[in-house]
């Protein structure tokens, strides 16, 4: 008694720890949130209530990408290595656990879907109309919860679509109407609301599948390939800058020459003119933030780090041929192996390894290394997504409507930029799945299975119990599948999307990587052009872009 009381009691302590550095990782998660959103927001255009907003959404994007590696660790750890619950994992601890899961995704989800349907738009749309000097406050939250009532009758219609549509049909074919309806509200009822939440989230994980594939697979890419390259010098910058503007001052005396015995310029001479001088601005502009960006310290300080960025391209690509390969032979093993497109290409076990479902399986062997490996996949898969919406700027179709630069980001675009990230996220859960889907279900969990033994000793069999990965034959009251499974699979049409979205997004990864490496280096600069309108000539940047 005395030692089950111990192991309680140690598994207890451990439980608080753990908990703890969850605590520790939402106030870093908090800090480095409002850290990034300073960082690039515009110093003229920043507002208390777009800042907050976006700190918020991305801390809500970064907690939800956390949430995952804490579920496979809390389900690994009810049960010991040898396939048995340990002491104190009885069945209603266990249930209790899964129940904190499941109320952790539920409220996540529940605030990503006011965020992406009611805050963000209606902050979007409050500052859209604050650009009107004539507006008053009043006319601009009106407007506001307009635009906003539109995107909140949507989301209704996904959460009504996801909870009356059963996944089981009555089995009485001669049932009535009234019986029909009934069994929907008894569906409903039964599931309490998670088949609602799982539609309207898959919903939104369809759309962050596709920024995931405009943004996330170009910035794994880009991103190790420019830490490797760095930036043109500024002073060889700014010698080129200078020829461009003796040059260009050269066209425009040519063409002042020819009105000085007072003939009227020609009107193609004047569309040139016009044009040189808007140039000129452009290149004198340019001129100060390179002389400015070529004295200063942080230019110096970035110099001597150049060693470091190159061995994090390195570890970044590194990273980015295990995440790819890894979802190459994954997606591979589905086409040769699923049911098919009418089961979502579900498939149970693994028929063709990749590297990070043999990798997993080795770390384990050692806490914590599994779980720092998926921690380190899911956070880089955020930073990439940043890297490519930084790089790539905000676009709808064949149109840019925003920007990402530092010091510089309208309130707008960063709202945009959050929204996507939180779009992106929860497609994250499905992209770590289709890479390891045993360990994302099971975790590390083992269970006991009988082995018909032969003795030489005495004539007959012998049963021994043996454990076993947990996987799809695994009894249910043996293995514990990890709540993220739940949300993934509801409904068989989105995860047979998610699948067709994998090749595609294998597919702008390779070409992103084809035109990184055929691009040169970025300007220290990069963004100062003629058609810059966030750019002031008062907010020289010392950061390369």
């Amino acid at each position: 008694m005395a030692t089950a009381a111990a192991e309680v009691g140690a598994a207890s302590a451990e439980l608080v720890i753990g908990w703890c550095i969850f605590g520790l990782l939402l106030l870093a998660i908090l800090a480095f949130c409002w850290i990034y959103v300073r960082k690039y927001q515009s110093q003229r255009e920043s507002e208390v209530v777009s800042t907050i907003t976006a700190i918020f959404s991305l801390a809500v994007a970064l907690i939800t990408s956390a949430l995952l590696p804490v579920d496979i660790f809390l389900v690994s750890y009810m049960k010991n290595l040898n396939g048995t619950f340990k002491d104190w994992a009885n069945a209603n601890v266990s249930r209790q656990i899964e129940d904190t899961v499941l109320y952790g995704y539920y409220t996540l989800y529940s605030v990503i879907l006011f965020c992406v349907f009611l805050w963000i738009p209606f902050v979007y749309f409050y500052y859209e109309e604050k650009d009107d000097d004539d507006t008053s406050k009043c006319t601009q939250i009106k407007t506001a919860l307009k635009y906003t009532l539109g995107f909140a009758v949507i989301c209704a219609l996904l959460l009504l679509v996801g909870a009356f549509v059963p996944l089981n049909v009555p089995s009485n074919k001669n049932s009535t109407e009234w019986e029909k309806v009934k069994f929907l509200f008894e569906e409903l009822g039964s599931s309490h609301g998670l088949a609602a939440l799982s539609f309207s989230i898959s919903s939104l994980t369809l759309i962050g599948m596709l920024a995931a594939i405009t943004y996330t697979a170009y910035g794994m890419s880009a991103l190790p390939l420019n830490l490797i390259k760095g930036t043109r010098s500024a002073t060889y910058e700014r010698l080129e800058n200078t020829e461009d503007i003796e040059e260009v001052e050269q066209h425009i005396q040519t063409i002042k020459s020819k009105s000085k015995d007072g003939r009227p310029l020609p009107a193609r001479d004047k569309r040139a003119l016009r044009q040189f001088e808007e140039r000129l601005r452009t290149l004198r502009k340019r001129e100060r933030h390179l002389e400015f960006i070529e004295n200063s310290c942080w230019t110096k300080f970035c110099g001597i780090l150049r060693p470091l960025k190159i061995i994090w391209g390195i570890f970044f690509i590194l990273v980015a041929l295990l995440f790819v390969i890894s979802l190459f032979l994954s997606n591979l093993d589905k086409a040769l192996h699923s049911a098919g497109i009418d089961s979502g290409f579900i498939i149970f076990g693994t028929n063709l390894s990749n590297p990070l479902n043999m990798l997993l399986p080795l770390l384990q062997t050692v806490f914590p290394l599994d779980y720092i490996l998926i921690t380190v996949i899911i956070m880089y898969f955020i930073f990439t997504s940043m890297a490519g919406i930084r790089n790539i700027g905000i676009w709808f179709f064949w149109i840019r409507l925003y920007k990402i630069r530092r010091a510089r980001t309208r309130p707008q675009a960063l709202l945009f930029l959050c929204m996507i990230l939180l779009l992106i996220v929860l497609h994250s859960s499905y992209m770590i799945y289709s890479l390891a889907p045993q360990y994302v279900m099971y975790g590390s969990q083992n269970y006991l299975i009988e082995s018909n033994i032969t003795s030489d000793d005495h004539k007959g069999n012998s049963s021994l119990s043996v454990p076993k990965r947990c996987d799809a034959d695994a009894p249910e009251d043996q293995c514990t599948v990890t709540r993220t499974y739940l949300f993934l699979h509801k409904f068989w049409f989105f995860s047979a999307a998610y699948y067709f979205g994998n090749w595609a997004f294998l597919g702008v990864f390779l070409i992103g990587f084809i035109v990184s490496c055929c691009k040169g280096k970025k300007s220290v600069i990069e963004g100062i052009d003629e058609d810059d309108s966030d750019i002031s000539d008062d907010e020289p940047s010392v950061y390369s872009v």
